[in-house]
């Protein structure tokens, strides 16, 4: 039964983050007038096919891991484009219409964020306080005197010289753990200092000052929260908080959490590059599908944050300047912008080559790593 939920929750998961990727491209393509000759939901052989009366081909396929969008474009010498046709072709279109086409599906995923973490805080979620167990001895917070039942309930960003007092009426309420942890994790990953307003276990109120040159270095292997030594305290359901907001509301603090966690995302996977994260770290479909499986027992609403991490994942992993994703074709446009001509059908093809066999050795990668993980636990 338990190999039955992860199996539909991972379709699920790739179905709606795939289809909602896609339709943004095909959206795009749409109102600037492009036709689009078939939108696909997998790879393979097609278990259904549906011809609308505008031409577009609506495809279902066996191999559920992608999808793609085929647009009418001159520049591929497998179509034939009748001269009537003509204008409604991709690559007559102007620049800056071509690139918001192919923007469109990552900006989709992040719409779709925005929208499961709305639903989530208009249906309201239970939230755990944002109070403090013991901290470690040797972190930061520990040398700070934070002491066991410490509770956050404001937040400060400190400038880069920052030497004196954080001011009061400038702190931002921190209504839960969750809230905190993100802002943490901006707060580390951005090397910025930060102030904390309290509330010990007597009520009385007092600030601790998380200095720049304090905060921990983001490392393989290393736990930031542990580092810094701001750990959450276990309480009863109790003591929980519900988080539930009206529409607009929910909308801009869900927009907000959104771009947090898009920063912090950002900031990981440059990471990679600098070797503050490690490519062991990298999950494939198993993770994926391990993750879904356990989301969706637990509830719905974990399900639909887990699929809004997911989307955020799926659009920065498409910005990715590499060919074969729209990051790649975008950067083709910022040459077109810069040198005034399109760069050549021959170079193109040879960056396919290099992005497929790229996009081959990362999949592989994360193949082995989830394997690596399941075999070792």
């Amino acid at each position: 039964m338990q190999a039955l939920i992860t199996l539909a929750a991972f379709l699920v998961t790739l179905g709606v983050l795939v289809s909602f990727h896609e339709y943004g491209h095909f959206l795009a393509a749409r109102l600037c007038g492009v036709k689009v000759l078939r939108f696909a939901l997998g790879f393979g052989k097609p278990l259904f096919t549906y011809t609308a009366k505008n031409g577009t081909e609506w495809v279902l396929a066996a191999i559920p891991l992608g999808g793609y969008v085929k647009l009418l474009d001159g520049r591929d010498s497998q179509q034939s484009i009748k001269p009537a046709e003509r204008p409604e072709s991709f690559d007559i279109k102007p620049l800056w219409q071509r690139s918001l086409i192919v923007a469109a599906g990552p900006f989709a995923n992040f719409l779709l964020a925005v929208i499961l973490f709305s639903v989530i805080y208009v249906s309201g979620v239970p939230q755990l306080p944002a109070r403090l167990q013991a901290p470690p001895e040797q972190s930061i917070a520990a040398k700070l005197g934070v002491l066991a039942g410490d509770q956050v309930i404001g937040w400060q960003s400190l400038s880069t010289d920052y030497s004196g007092t954080p001011i009061l009426e400038d702190f931002d309420p921190v209504p839960s753990w969750n809230a905190l942890r993100w802002l943490l994790l901006d707060a580390v990953t951005g090397e910025q200092g930060f102030a904390l307003e309290m509330l010990d276990v007597s009520g009385s109120r007092h600030i601790k000052s998380f200095k720049q040159s304090d905060l921990p270095v983001i490392a393989p292997e290393s736990d930031p929260f542990k580092a810094l030594g701001l750990l959450p305290q276990s309480s009863p359901p109790s003591e929980w908080t519900e988080l539930k907001l009206g529409p607009v509301e929910a909308l801009g603090f869900a927009s907000q959490r959104v771009y947090l966690i898009t920063k912090v995302s950002l900031r990981l996977m440059l990471g990679l590059f600098s070797g503050k994260t490690t490519l062991k770290q990298l999950g494939g479909p198993l993770s994926i599908a391990d993750m879904a499986g356990k989301s969706a027992q637990v509830g719905w609403q974990p399900f639909m944050a887990f699929l809004a991490l997911m989307s955020i994942s799926i659009g920065l992993l498409n910005l990715l300047p590499l060919p074969m994703l729209d990051g790649g074709q975008l950067l083709y446009d910022g040459w077109e912008l810069v040198v005034g001509k399109r760069i050549s059908l021959s170079a193109q093809e040879n960056l396919q080559k290099v992005g497929f066999l790229l996009l081959i050795s990362l999949s592989l990668l994360a193949l082995f790593n989830d394997l690596q993980r399941y075999l070792s636990s």
